[in-house]
């Protein structure tokens, strides 16, 4: 029996899948990326194809006294893997798994009166090297090369196995795989996968071919960070303007001291006001908002100005409009709740102004954040 010689038909099964994680939504988050160093665990299922080398099958059967053959194949057969992985960085990973790529198969009658049939499957344990490339806040694009060592289990039937003399051989082989996909986060810790993959194989009659697997994954990333509740900064007040003392020319009473101007400023998160992604501000950040509200009371306030920063992870386009979008939705909050809107100025700073390092987990959580800066004076 012989595998497949070139790429058959491109066919993807989605396979159902239920999401339990995702009842966690509203969960707030200190990180949407995943941790760089976590651990992760994953599951998938889908097609495998494959190409049964009718012609030299033919022509043996044809080279050994059939005058015609009648030949029907099984080429593609369900499959899954089972996979875990160490994130070494934001761009790379390694994974190990075990993997089911099913069974394939030919049946071949002939003239005289005569019955071959084949079956092969394949299953082993894989080595790969991940490579991950952030397009945005839930997208990725993956791309995969390995090592993967199958056994191959072949069962032959029927009265013209002519020079086979056993009839179910088995051979394990070392092999290079390789693959490309796209991955979507749902949430902080859960993620779907669909790739493509490509084993290199040997059946166990001594011929070498090709099994694609076409699969949707579930991976699920352990090491999720702590809530850490919105902490604000307030800027120290202005100076103090000194005055030379007044000249007392009568005995009337000094006039009241002039309010003095004060200037504050609030960091918040931006996992306490926004959902993963989002642009709408959540009841936790709208009661955090409503706390700074709060603190305002009693103030003349003169101006104030939102303005939204993100981390590096995305293209610099979406960073700044992102960044603009939740700048926008506080001030409409503010507006909401009395604020004169046309004393509330926005602004978008994208990823050009972080406090923190962009190159681990902690410092692109920190440069995630919206800042509300009120200046005005107290009596």
């Amino acid at each position: 029996m012989a595998l497949p010689k070139k790429l058959a038909t491109l066919n993807l099964c989605a396979c159902a899948l239920l999401f339990s994680q995702m009842a966690q939504a509203d969960e707030p988050w200190t990180n949407p990326e995943w941790a760089d160093t976590a651990w992760y665990i994953g599951a998938g299922a889908g097609r495998a194809n494959t190409t049964i080398d009718k012609d030299r099958l033919v022509r043996g059967l044809m080279q050994n006294g059939a005058s015609s053959v009648t030949f029907g194949s099984t080429e593609r057969d369900t499959a899954y893997k089972l996979f875990m992985g160490k994130q070494l960085s934001k761009y790379f990973a390694v994974e190990a798994g075990y993997f089911d790529l099913g069974k394939f198969g030919f049946n071949a009658s002939t003239t005289p009166p005569g019955t071959i049939n084949g079956e092969v499957g394949f299953r082993g344990f894989n080595l790969d090297l991940l490579g991950q490339l952030p397009l945005t806040e839930r997208f990725s694009l993956l791309g995969r090369v390995g090592a993967h060592y199958t056994r191959a289990d072949a069962h032959f039937s029927g009265n013209r196995l002519f020079a086979i003399t056993n009839p179910n051989p088995t051979e394990k082989k070392l092999n290079a795989k390789v693959g490309v996909g796209l991955e979507y986060k749902f949430t902080q810790a859960l993620a779907l996968r669909g790739e493509a993959e490509r084993y290199r194989v040997n059946d166990a009659v001594n011929n070498r071919g090709d099994v694609d697997f076409f699969s949707l994954s579930l991976v699920y990333k352990f090491g999720k960070p702590a809530y850490a509740r919105p902490v604000a900064y307030a800027a120290p007040p202005a100076p103090r303007v000194e005055q030379a003392p007044a000249v007392v020319v009568q005995s009337a009473p000094p006039p009241p001291p002039r309010p003095q101007p004060v200037s504050e400023k609030v960091t918040f998160s931006a996992e306490a006001l926004f959902d993963f992604d989002k642009s709408v501000v959540k009841p936790a950040g709208r009661q955090a908002l409503d706390d700074l509200l709060n603190k305002l009371q009693g103030m003349n306030t003169e101006v104030m100005i939102t303005v939204g920063h993100t981390d590096s992870v995305g293209s610099d386009d979406y960073n700044q409009k992102l960044s603009i979008r939740r700048a926008e939705a506080v001030k409409a909050y503010l507006v909401s709740k009395g604020i004169d809107s046309s004393r509330v100025y926005t602004e978008g700073k994208g990823e050009t102004q972080p406090i923190a390092d962009n190159k681990t987990s902690e410092g692109r959580a920190k440069n995630r954040r919206v800042t509300v800066e009120v200046v005005g004076s107290r009596p």
